[in-house]
């Protein structure tokens, strides 16, 4: 019996992705009213709107929103289908799909992918780079590299690296401002801010032996970006929270100074999540075993 099931799966979470009937029809090499006349049919077909059309964007209806929801699981239980049965393949293959943070995932996670794939030219390497929670199912990601654990007890975490975290300022901050000495002295200073995913906005959470404090900073300057973040730090705006990985070279070279060192933060160590499962495919063991090499 011939279905035409599966690819219309696949055709419209890549229109949902794409939110553009225009967009979506120059990745799949077709002209835009094959697009629509395929959506119709699938409307038709299942006697509802998936989608409500605008001249430029397009968005979901609930239904549309209840299918593509659907229709990725389906998606992803296919692709582990097969690469179950041919996890046994000597010679890593197919499409791997990977998330990382924007700046680790620029200046550590791409050049390691970049030897990856001159080692194992079979294999087709796709980085995603975001800050915002993933869902590694929903979003048909094979792996995710984070900084800190995640709470998704269906994940296998691996550990590729310790990353303490502290807090520190520029020399001429402090000179300036002078050395906070104790967590309630944070709060007369300049922070920098670092928006990040859900974590309280505003709030540090300081650590000495086992007390454990929350402190409400302020500051003048905040940003999302880490980059930023940093270089605000360098230019003295203020104490800002960093780990080792992107603060270490400018505490050596002494363009930041580590301040509080009797207290600490809570660590930031670096993990590879992946979807447990009993047979890994090939080319995820492959990346698996490079990667943790890389940071051994």
């Amino acid at each position: 019996m011939k279905t035409d099931t599966a690819p219309d799966l696949a055709f419209f979470v890549l229109l949902a992705k794409l939110s553009s009937m225009t967009a979506t029809a120059r990745e799949l090499g077709v002209t835009p009213p094959a697009v629509t006349k395929r959506l119709n049919l699938m409307e038709q077909k299942l006697g509802v709107r998936l989608v409500n059309r605008t001249t430029r964007r397009i968005s979901l209806t609930n239904e549309g929103e209840l299918y593509l929801a659907q229709a990725t699981q389906i998606l992803h239980q296919i692709r582990e289908m097969e690469e179950s049965i041919s996890s046994g393949r000597a010679e890593p293959k197919g499409l791997l799909r990977i998330n990382a943070t924007p700046g680790f995932g620029r200046t550590r996670i791409a050049p390691i992918l970049s030897r990856f794939a001159h080692v194992h030219p079979e294999v087709e390497v796709e980085l995603h780079l975001t800050d915002r929670p993933i869902s590694l199912v929903e979003e048909a990601y094979d792996l995710a590299i984070r900084f800190g654990e995640l709470p998704d007890t269906r994940l296998t975490a691996r550990k590729l690296m310790s990353n303490r975290r502290f807090l520190c300022a520029s020399p001429a901050y402090l000179k300036k401002y002078g050395e906070p000495q104790t967590p309630a002295e944070l709060q007369r200073h300049r922070c920098i801010l670092h928006r990040q995913n859900d974590d309280v906005y505003g709030t540090w959470r300081i650590q000495k032996g086992k007390a454990d404090e929350l402190v409400k900073v302020r500051g003048a300057v905040s940003s999302n970006d880490g980059d930023v973040v940093m270089n605000w730090a360098l230019e003295g705006h203020g104490i800002v929270q960093r780990s080792e990985w992107d603060a270490a070279k400018y505490l050596a070279s002494g363009r930041l100074k580590e301040v509080m060192q009797g207290y600490c933060l809570p660590d930031a160590d670096l993990y590879l999540y992946y979807l447990s499962r009993s047979n890994l495919p090939a080319k995820m063991r492959a990346f698996i075993d490079f990667i943790a090499q890389e940071f051994r």
